[in-house]
């Protein structure tokens, strides 16, 4: 059974190219991949990640929000039982925010620029 991820576009960033494009290559390699579009809602998020029952959540945000989005979904995960999933957050995302976001649960920060072949590496080691 393929490891099904979901990306995800958190809050009013317009831009999703590179959401798009991670999704392709993750696609390519192999992996169950649902893309949510734009402007969704931690909520929106949540519930799809449940209905769809995906093992990793992929979170692509470049517009500054990280801390505050991935807190509280997260917290969501935790009042749910479903902090098991692997949570990714990749974007605009300051070096100094990195290690915030993996002290609120998410198992990895992939910034702008980042290879695709880290990124499944990750995925397939830590699923």
């Amino acid at each position: 059974m393929p490891i099904r991820i979901l990306i995800a576009k958190p809050g009013l960033d317009g831009h999703d190219r590179g959401a798009k494009v991670v999704a392709l290559a993750l696609r390519n390699a192999g992996f169950e991949v649902i893309y949510t579009g734009l402007h969704q809602t931690v909520d929106q998020i949540f519930e799809t990640a449940i209905q769809e029952d995906v093992d990793v959540i992929g979170l692509s945000i470049l517009s500054g929000a990280h801390l505050p989005i991935t807190e509280k979904l997260m917290s969501k995960l935790r009042a749910a039982g479903a902090d098991d999933k692997l949570v990714l957050v990749g974007g605009n995302i300051p070096e100094e925010d990195i290690q915030p976001l993996k002290d609120r649960g998410v198992a990895a920060v992939f910034r702008t620029g980042s290879q695709f072949d880290e990124i499944i590496a990750f995925i397939r080691e830590n699923v």
